[in-house]
């Protein structure tokens, strides 16, 4: 039976080892997905219209420094237990926001600056990542970093779905907090054309419409609002849409306005 079991694991590992290079890009490792991985960590820059700054992980300054609004950085590994993260403003000792990840093997951290009430804030997300070997589904969940919208349903729908028949694919999300919360997996949704709506919680009314936009299977998407008009917004609903996606290096989120 031996030589049996190992011929079915070496083709579970070269299927697995297909779909993984078939990705559209992204971490997303054979070792990420069996839960093996290093605790790893992405930072992103949502300050609306925020200033430049320098990134700092327990006390000394990373590679990301003089970084602007929407930068998404790759995951990149840490240390399991305690790691404190702060953002600074460029090139000085002035720190807006800081907070603690208590990593954990297996696990993947996002640690978001975000605009607060007159200052800004940090909040972290805790991704156990339970994608299955096999699995080409998109990672999905959603971000609420608009003081102005304070509690939004988001619908992921394909294009000319009538909301009225369906239920919020994200409900229920609170000022700075996400669905599904930290400490749980994201949602999974096929690759395909969608369209994004965001209504007020509990309602139909929509506050946000991307119009057709494009999932790609593999893809990993958080899905965050923020005030259109940054620091100090004050028009309720007024809101924006940053899609951070997984990656392996430094990059860009792409700012979706309503259409």
């Amino acid at each position: 039976m031996k030589p049996i079991k190992s011929k079915i694991l070496l083709g579970l590992a070269l299927a697995a080892t297909a779909v993984l290079a078939a990705c559209s890009g992204g971490d997303d490792s054979i070792d990420d997905r069996v839960g093996l991985s290093k605790p790893s960590v992405r930072v992103i820059h949502a300050i609306t219209a925020g200033p430049n700054v320098d990134v700092l992980q327990n006390g000394t300054k990373t590679s990301l420094q003089n970084i602007p609004y929407k930068t998404v950085s790759g995951y990149f590994d840490v240390a399991t237990g305690s790691n404190l993260f702060a953002f600074n403003l460029t090139g000085t000792a002035t720190q807006i926001g800081a907070t603690t990840v208590d990593a954990h093997t297996g696990h993947k951290y996002t640690v978001v600056a975000l605009p607060g009430t007159a200052t800004a804030d940090v909040i972290q997300i805790d991704d156990p990542y339970g994608k299955g070997i096999l699995s080409t589904s998109a990672r999905i969940r959603g971000l609420n970093a608009s003081i102005n919208a304070q509690n939004v349903d988001m619908y992921l729908t394909t294009p000319a779905l009538d909301l009225n028949t369906v239920s919020p694919t994200i409900a229920g999300v609170s000022y700075k907090n996400a669905v599904p919360p930290s400490g749980q997996d994201s949602i999974y949704v096929d690759g395909g054309t969608y369209r994004l709506r965001i209504t007020t919680a509990g309602t139909k009314s929509v506050i946000f419409d991307s119009g057709a936009l494009t999932v790609a299977r593999n893809d990993d998407w958080l899905i965050t609002t923020i005030p259109a008009d940054g620091f100090g917004a004050v028009i309720p609903n007024r809101i924006k849409v940053l899609v951070a996606q997984s990656n392996t290096s430094n990059t860009t989120a792409q700012e979706l306005v309503t259409q």
